[in-house]
């Protein structure tokens, strides 16, 4: 006798085990995200970009307390996983530069900082300075966006800080913020 002689519903089948690999690239995707969007500030609905280089300014102030080779450790570590973040979001996104992808910001704000005296004025013109470098991106920064995934994502904001670094060395030498 089979089930629809009984009356019976025939057992659903169990679900197949959870494949390790796939609950791996899923973990690995919400890293991907949350560092690619800056802990979530990239959704901020007005100037996601600025709100980067704010989550940005905040970490750099216990960082750079670590001391110079701890800060430039993770700079570069951030930066390279910003790549890796930064292309794996912009292609489930299907976009070569999301707008929530801001970990680039965060590392183009701590290079604007490297090898600067940390004070409330150094902060606060490095932070203007970026952001310009970041939207007039003089060359070649406006050029490295052109390289493919997230090294584009990443190299034009990091040549932006460089740019916004040499900008608060000059604003330094005409007013002494520090």
């Amino acid at each position: 006798m089979n089930a629809s002689q009984t009356g019976q519903e025939p057992p659903l089948p169990s679900p197949p085990a959870p494949d390790a690999g796939t609950a791996a690239s899923a973990g690995l995707g919400v890293l991907a995200r949350v560092l690619a969007t800056g802990f979530g500030a990239g959704y901020s609905p007005y100037a996601p970009g600025t709100a980067g280089s704010a989550v940005g300014l905040l970490l750099y102030w216990p960082l750079q307390a670590l001391g110079l080779s701890a800060t430039l450790t993770v700079t570069a570590v951030v930066s390279l996983l910003g790549v890796w973040a930064a292309t794996r979001v912009a292609a489930e996104a299907g976009q070569e530069d999301p707008g929530l992808v801001v970990v680039d910001e965060i590392a183009g704000q701590w290079v604007t900082l490297l090898f600067l005296p940390w004070n409330p004025g150094v902060a606060i013109v490095g932070f203007f300075a970026f952001r310009a470098m970041d939207i007039v991106k003089p060359w070649p920064a406006r050029q490295f966006e052109d390289l493919r995934g997230g090294w584009g994502i990443m190299a034009d904001d990091l040549m932006a800080g460089v740019y916004a670094n040499l900008l608060v060395r000059v604003a330094l030498l005409l007013v002494p913020l520090a």
